[in-house]
This record gives structure tokens, C-alpha cells and sequence, in this order.
């Protein structure tokens, strides 16, 4: 798949060379116009220094797919748990503590963004939540959702793809999984965008209060619910949470303090991040008709459908990157690292490596590594909830194809906005013109 973000970037104002290349030592992730079209500069990053220091971020950005690798694989040296607080609320961390322990039932850490051993306890209890065979039986309510949504619009010719596609089909989702009754999709979407922002390193001390407010109403209405489960479960994943077991002689359960992050972790990581993907889907259908054609051709074929599904996550991951800090002095592709250094892990940028997956930007389903992908991370990490999105995204692109035709961008290209976070590539609004298919 051709792509023009080298000339976006110029359009934007970013340190380009002559040449049109980045210039490394001007650059920062933190440019809105790299944000939005970053791949010129993860190639500049692999290139020419792909332990790459970013003053303005005051992070290393590891942009090799195996440099990553080494990474998620040693998470004695790389620690995600103080990766992560470093990065939570940067620049307002004790203000946007107090403001939840004040106003929002308290501070909750994420306990899945933990290190081992309390990560391994944690991760054990909340995959109850996640079996293969739950999650395929999902499949026909999933369908149900998106084939209702589609046609819903189907015969208006154009929608904006975010807010009424992704965003309430992925939150539909979520939330009948998680038992949440009479949900507002704008409530829920602007809960995500907050507790996102946390990670994303853009926000101003007034987004900051902002978010911290619509962190507080979440907790409390989430605080509600896990309460009701207590005393009367029900067949949904927070109950699964609430009373899930393990063969641990000493902590079997999750305590209080820990279901209610678990909770708002399942809650916006499952609508958030996948809705991005299916913005990605509908982007590329709209911009790609060659890969379009490839999709409708997959359509029947269960096999090719997932693998098409595989190299979408591939070429456009949902997930720009996570934090990690160095434990010790260490070395990394060549670069030698301080104790205490913030690193962040760039997924997209690995996904993009020439050296793994030739010709990159291409979109390629007969790959024979497509199963290399980091979309969802790596290692004792990985995505606890990949089998869910990947199911999501399989069904959101079989009725889609199957029910809309010449779906084409109602906007020009360089017209589109990203959301200003490091943490994913999210677009903001995707109008989108169409036909329904006869």
C-alpha cells in the first residue's frame, strides 16, 4: 500500500530534509504532523539510530522489531509496571491522584500493567474471563450487533465511520460482555478518551482536570456494579472478575482494589483500541481498492478472512506503542541505556520493519510470517483480550463487504485529524460516502 506521509509531514511543518528525509535530531513523536503520518520517521528511527532518544519526550524509542523482542522478553531489566507509572498522568501525577482519591472512590494502579510475579497472579485470574471457547460463541451476538448497525445507515450513502460505526459497535460489544446495563455510547467514549489520555503525553494541565473528573464518574459507576456482583452474580465478565479463583494458597481471589482497575481496563481497552482498528479497516477499504477487491474475494473463505484480518492489524496497529523502564544499566541495538530510562516500546514502527516483513507497506495476506505481528504486544504481556478483538474485526469486515459497495472518503486525506496521543494512531472523524451492495 502506497503511502503519501512524506509529503503530509512537509504539508505539517516537520523537520524534513532536502531530501525528504527526517532529520533525527530536530524530530519528535510529539510533532501533531509525525503523529499522524509517523512512518517516515519510524524508518529514519530503524535506519539511523533506532534506540532513538527524543529530548521533547524525554524517552527512548525502540523502533526495531527485534530490539523490541529483547525487550518484552526481559522484563527484569525492562519493567513495564514502573514503564508505565512513569508515563501515567506525566507532569500532574500527584494532583490527578488526589482528585480520584478525593472525588472518585480512590486511586486503582492497573494491576495488569505489573511485572512478575504479582503480574503472573493477575493475568491467570482475568483470562477466566477470556476463553477460546467463550469468545467463539460470541460470534453470532457480534455479527447481530454489527449487521444491525449497518443497516442502520446502509441506504444514507455516508456516515461518519467513528461515531456511528466503531465507536458504538465496539462499546455495544464491551459492555453487553461485561453486564452493563442502560450504557450512553458518548458517556463511555468520552471515559475512554480520558482514561487513554493518561498514557497519551498530550494533555494540558485543564484536559487533565477535565479527564480526572470523567475518570471520577466512571469509577463510581463501575464501583456500583462490581458492588451488585458481590452479592449477586450474573453470567458477565464482571462477575467472572469479581469471583474468580486460582490455586494460589495465599491471594486465590482479586481483592476490591484490584477488580475495580481489571473492570475499567476491560472496559476502555475493549472499545478503544478496537474501534481505532475498525476506523483502520474502514480507512484502508475507502483509500485501497485493490485491497478492498482482496477482501471481497476472502469474504467465504474463513481461512483467508482471518489472515486478512492479521495483516490489517499488521500494517495499521491500533496500538502506537507502550512504556517501559530500565531496572538496570543495559545495552539495546547498540545503544547503552541508564538505569532509570524511559523507553517506549513502538509496536507500529516493528510491525514496519523491512528486515521482518519485506516490503512493509504493502498489504500482503499471503505473508508467511503474518503471525510475527506485534499489534498486540508480545510476550508475558500480550493482550489478554487479541481473541475478542480478532473475532470484532473478522466479523466487522465480512458485513461490511457484504453489505456496502464503493465506500470512498467523503473528506480529502490530508483533511483528517488524528488524536493527539503517543499512545495510538486514532482518527478523529472518517466521513465516508457509499453505496449499499446489491
Amino acid at each position: 500500500m502506497a503511502t503519501s506521509e512524506t509529503e503530509g509531514q512537509r504539508g505539517g511543518g516537520c523537520p524534513v530534509s532536502a531530501q525528504g528525509d527526517i532529520r533525527l535530531d530536530q524530530a519528535s513523536l510529539s510533532d501533531p504532523a509525525i503523529l499522524a503520518h509517523p512512518n517516515a520517521f519510524y524508518r529514519a528511527m530503524r535506519t539511523q539510530d533506532p534506540v532513538h532518544y527524543d529530548a521533547r519526550l524525554d524517552m527512548y524509542l525502540v523502533s526495531r522489531f527485534d530490539d523490541l523482542q529483547a525487550v518484552v522478553k526481559d522484563p527484569a531489566t525492562f519493567s513495564l509496571e514502573r514503564g508505565y507509572k512513569e508515563q501515567y498522568a506525566k507532569g500532574f501525577s500527584d494532583e490527578f491522584q488526589q482528585i480520584l482519591i478525593r472525588d472518585g472512590g480512590g486511586f486503582f494502579g492497573d494491576p495488569i500493567m505489573t511485572d512478575p510475579p504479582y503480574h503472573t497472579r493477575i493475568r491467570k485470574l482475568m483470562e477466566s474471563a477470556f476463553t477460546g471457547h467463550r469468545v467463539k460463541e460470541l460470534e453470532p451476538r457480534i455479527t447481530a450487533i454489527v449487521s444491525e448497525l449497518i443497516e442502520s445507515f446502509a441506504d444514507k450513502g455516508r456516515i461518519d465511520a467513528v461515531n456511528e460505526f466503531s465507536v458504538p459497535m465496539t462499546v455495544r460489544v464491551i459492555c453487553e460482555q461485561l453486564g452493563l446495563e442502560h450504557f450512553a455510547r458518548e458517556k463511555i467514549q468520552g471515559w475512554s478518551l480520558a482514561v487513554t489520555a493518561q498514557i497519551g503525553r498530550m494533555q494540558t494541565r485543564e484536559q487533565m482536570l477535565e479527564n480526572a473528573r470523567q475518570i471520577c464518574e466512571l469509577q463510581n459507576y463501575l464501583i456500583q456494579c462490581i458492588r451488585e456482583r458481590e452479592t449477586e452474580p450474573r453470567e458477565d465478565m464482571i462477575s467472572d472478575l469479581v469471583h474468580a479463583r486460582s490455586d494460589d494458597s495465599e491471594n486465590p481471589t482479586l481483592s476490591f482494589e484490584e477488580v475495580v482497575p481489571l473492570v475499567r481496563a476491560l472496559l476502555i481497552a475493549g472499545n478503544e483500541t478496537t474501534a481505532t482498528a475498525m476506523t483502520n479497516l474502514l480507512f484502508i477499504l475507502a483509500t485501497e481498492p485493490d485491497i478492498a477487491r482482496q477482501l471481497a474475494a476472502a469474504v467465504d473463505d474463513e481461512r483467508l478472512l482471518n489472515r486478512f484480518v492479521e495483516e490489517l492489524l499488521r500494517l495499521e496497529p491500533p496500538v502506537r506503542g507502550l512504556a517501559r523502564m530500565t531496572t538496570r544499566e543495559t545495552e539495546l541495538g547498540g545503544t547503552r541505556l541508564p538505569a532509570g530510562a524511559h523507553l517506549l516500546l513502538l509496536f507500529a514502527s516493528a510491525n514496519d520493519d523491512e528486515t521482518v516483513f519485506p516490503n512493509p507497506r504493502e498489504f500482503d495476506i499471503n505473508r508467511s510470517n503474518l503471525g510475527r505481528h506485534v499489534a498486540f504486544s508480545a510476550g508475558i504481556h500480550r493482550c489478554v483480550g487479541l481473541a475478542l478483538a480478532r473475532m470484532e474485526l473478522k466479523v466487522a469486515a465480512r458485513e461490511i463487504v457484504k453489505r456496502l459497495d464503493n465506500i470512498r472518503l467523503d473528506i480529502a486525506p490530508e483533511d483528517i485529524k488524528y488524536l493527539p496521543t503517543i499512545a495510538t494512531h486514532s482518527i478523529e472523524h472518517l466521513p465516508l460516502m457509499f453505496t449499499r451492495r446489491k
